[in-house]
């Protein structure tokens, strides 16, 4: 190929070499001159090639210049006695696949600007493909999407060896549209399952990839009345599973269930429970399916017990999970770390709502109560506003475990029955004990909380204190809401005055050293 210097002489070439192939059959061969061009390793020249390929192979396609049905091998028909017209058609598109092979190679590039247009021209073919199918319908009104090529595009995004996290954000515009999204989740489960079954320890960036695009795919709450498809269609039938959210559901479910069956990394599994609440359960066709990974996760300790609490919380109140274990488990989440992890307003306001009923024994709310209490005696003062009023509420909404504020026999530290080591609730003998714990927090350094402490002093209100808004709260707020506060009179420092810059007369300092 004859072409002048540079990105401007490669683009001028390439575009006399297009209208040739588009204007004459006979200038068929120089197709491979501009797909040579696709292995260049300049980013520009290589893009300007993929527009060239993206507007020859698309002309080609509406033009149906392209063999339709099982594409047999290039040697045979070219060797066969078929008519020029067949051959020709047979011949282009095995440069067709050419051309897709390597734009799913280009997915991978090192510069973006390549990979984004590689995608945009690979989703063009997608959707040419549909409204002109490359495969002959098995039935009249049978449902055409061209899964192969689609498949590959999927393939490339979910690389094992390059983060797509950039790339697959601009897929994610695609997953607007029901069909990519459906042929989406059957592409992804396919894929993970094949990954799986072919490495034993599949590379960590596969499974970041596979998650940032499973966690892409949202779908609608209800049925829609209007369908919003990517390949349009003249009419849309109802015997298409495509046009059913029942079967985008079913989809979604096979998918979400092939992955979490895999061992992920503990980073992953953070990031599954984190949007397994809100973005998955509410759209699987069977939630109760999601039993065993919940369960397993709460059983795992530490952040990660956390974060299934919100998944469990909707299977047992909204799906009846029965979990016998499941408080004894909850109470064993309640160490001196829980204050201080990331999740923290998450597991209170959980809490909050698992201790609500009035049905729970009394001894099991009364260990919940003692084991806050005597956390609390470490827990810094933004995590203290809030457990105060916490603990208070157990107590409003459980009358039986008033008897640990005003225990007749009271307690010491050294006398005291409950047993912190203890880890079940029923044993670990707190309806025995008092809060004297709370008591000793109304000597407290910070204001705030010894008044929040000296709330047991009196008979407690009816009405619960709400700790919505003290489950965020933190010391820099704090801090910034006494900044402002207007002292009425000047605040004493130092009851004796000092004596120059070394403190008193009598000081040690002011004894053996002297400013000069």
């Amino acid at each position: 190929m004859e072409r002048g210097p540079g990105p401007d002489g490669a683009r001028r070439a390439l575009g006399r070499l297009l209208e040739a192939v588009l204007a004459s059959r006979g200038e068929a061969n120089a197709v491979f001159d501009i797909l040579a061009v696709l292995q260049s390793e300049d980013s520009e020249e290589i893009r300007e090639a993929v527009r060239a390929c993206g507007r020859l192979f698309a002309a080609l396609l509406e033009r149906g210049e392209l063999f339709v049905g099982r594409l047999p091998s290039e040697d045979s028909v070219l060797a066969g006695s078929q008519g020029a017209t067949r051959k020709y058609k047979v011949w282009m598109r095995h440069r067709y696949h050419s051309c897709c092979n390597r734009l799913r190679e280009l997915l991978a590039h090192s510069s973006f600007e390549v990979k984004e247009l590689a995608l945009s021209t690979l989703m063009r073919f997608v959707q040419l493909e549909g409204v002109h199918p490359l495969e002959k319908p098995k039935w009249d009104g049978c449902y055409l999407f061209p899964h192969q090529l689609f498949k590959a595009v999927v393939e490339g995004l979910l690389s094992l060896e390059d983060d797509c996290s950039l790339l697959l954000s601009q897929f994610r515009e695609y997953l607007e549209h029901d069909d990519i999204r459906y042929h989406t989740m059957q592409a992804a489960t396919d894929i993970v399952v094949c990954v799986a079954n072919r490495y034993l320890e599949v590379p960590f960036t596969f499974w970041n990839n596979a998650f940032t695009l499973l966690s892409a795919v949202s779908l609608p709450r209800q049925e829609c009345n209007t369908s919003s498809f990517y390949v349009k269609h003249a009419k849309l039938s109802q015997t298409w599973k495509v046009v059913h959210l029942k079967e985008h559901r079913k989809a979604f479910q096979l998918m979400w269930l092939g992955f979490l069956k895999h061992e992920l990394p503990l980073g992953l599994y953070k990031k599954v429970l984190v949007i397994m609440h809100d973005s998955i359960l509410p759209h699987l066709a069977q939630p109760s399916l999601m039993i065993d990974f919940l369960t397993r996760a709460y059983d795992m300790g530490g952040a990660i017990s956390l974060l299934a609490l919100n998944g469990l919380f909707i299977l047992i109140h909204q799906h009846n999970l029965e979990y016998p274990d499941f408080y004894r488990k909850l109470y064993g989440l309640l160490d001196p770390s829980i204050f201080h992890v990331k999740y923290r307003a998450r597991f209170f306001h959980l809490a909050d709502l698992f201790l609500s009923s009035s049905h729970l024994p009394a001894y099991l709310v009364a260990a919940f109560a003692k084991r806050l209490s005597r956390l609390a005696l470490t827990a810094p003062p933004e995590a203290l506003l809030m457990v105060l009023p916490f603990i208070c509420n157990l107590l409003r909404r459980h009358p039986a475990c008033r008897v640990l504020v005003h225990h007749p026999l009271g307690h010491e530290l050294d006398s005291d029955p409950y047993d912190p080591e203890e880890g079940n609730p029923a044993e670990s003998r707190a309806l025995e004990s008092s809060l004297w714990e709370l008591q000793a927090l109304q000597q407290h350094y910070h204001p705030e909380v010894s008044q929040a402490a000296s709330v047991i002093n009196q008979a407690l209100s009816v009405s619960e204190v709400s700790i919505a808004p003290l489950l965020e709260l933190t010391a820099f707020e704090i801090f910034e809401r006494n900044l402002k506060k207007k002292c009425q009179e000047s605040v004493p420092l130092q009851f004796i005055p000092a004596q120059g810059l070394l403190g008193l007369q009598d000081d040690l300092c002011a004894q053996h050293f002297t400013l000069s």
